[in-house]
């Protein structure tokens, strides 16, 4: 009798087998930059969060949370369509703790203003990338789920400027 791995999720799957190339290509690249794009925002929630602004740090705390779901989410189908992460993901790191840092040094507005910018580019990617690439039937519910995160994001980061 076969073992079982009670640590094995079945929703893991090896895909791509029977794709085009075109079409691995398109989404090698859009998962690499979906979580390259992730990772900065992981950092900027990261380097945002201080004891200062009491009454955005669970907000932030939250939405780093969420980010790094997302990290979660596109690393999980690199590896199961068998490819790799971006080499300078690093660089995405590095950035968004100067975004981070940086606004949470110009204050509370600023935090709240870098959060609506960044959340409204990653809104238009997701869409650029919904748009333009033929997503397999598990991989395009889950892009289309991390967009509509973003655009709670954005919700909540007007909604708490305007208070």
């Amino acid at each position: 009798m076969a073992e079982q791995n009670p640590f094995l999720n079945h929703q893991v799957q090896l895909r791509g087998e029977g794709m085009n190339k075109k079409q691995l290509k398109e989404i090698h690249n859009g998962l690499r930059t979906l979580h390259t794009l992730e990772i900065m925002a992981v950092n900027i929630y990261k380097y945002q969060i201080s004891n200062k602004n009491v009454d955005l740090k669970p907000h932030l705390i939250a939405a780093m949370q969420n980010e790094m779901r997302h990290v979660e989410d596109f690393i999980v189908k690199l590896l199961e369509y068998g490819m790799k992460p971006s080499p300078i993901r690093w660089a995405y790191w590095i950035v968004g703790l100067c975004f981070g840092f940086g606004s949470r040094i110009l204050g509370r507005q600023q935090i709240l203003k870098t959060g609506i910018w960044v959340e409204k580019k990653a809104v238009h990617h997701y869409q650029e990338l919904l748009d333009t690439i033929d997503w397999d039937e598990d991989t395009r519910p889950i892009v289309a789920k991390n967009q509509e995160d973003e655009r709670h994001h954005i919700a909540l980061w007007q909604s708490l400027l305007k208070k």
